[in-house]
């Protein structure tokens, strides 16, 4: 005597798997996010790169010459040297009085060809505590840009 039981299909998903699937993929773009985000932001200048726009404001621009000195265009005199404090103090009231206005300005670091790279980071560093959160180079094209690789 056999029983005859009828089993009825079973009509759920099972979701355990996808939820360990979904877990570790959280854990990964947790992981790799913050490694994406870190360094300074910078326009990188490119050898067939278009002219910077035209903006109402002048920019902040900040000089480095060849024995690493600062020098500031939107300081009392632009041909003085300027320390490092007085950068921070000028550009940061400079942004905020921009900030106000609902306008943007273009902040930029000229640094010349022989100065250490530190320097130049070192400038652009200054430039982002003050509030700068996009920071450009001012470069000069050079004679052979068709050959630079970009």
């Amino acid at each position: 005597m056999a029983r005859s039981r009828t089993r009825r299909a079973m009509a759920e998903i099972n979701i355990v798997p996808y939820i360990d699937v979904m877990l570790v993929l959280l854990v990964i773009f947790m992981i790799t996010t913050p490694l994406l985000t870190q360094g300074i932001k910078v326009n990188l200048p490119k050898a067939r790169a278009q002219a910077l726009t035209h903006e109402k404001q002048e920019p902040i621009i900040l000089s480095v010459n060849s024995q690493g000195q600062y020098f500031l265009n939107i300081a009392p005199d632009s041909k003085q040297v300027i320390s490092p404090q007085d950068i921070l103090n000028i550009v940061s009231a400079k942004l905020q009085a921009i900030q106000n206005q609902h306008e943007t300005v273009s902040v930029l670091v000229k640094g010349d060809q022989a100065v250490d790279y530190g320097k130049v980071v070192q400038a652009m560093v200054l430039l982002q505590k003050a509030g700068a959160n996009r920071i450009g180079l001012i470069t000069t094209p050079g004679k052979d840009d068709q050959n630079s690789g970009a």
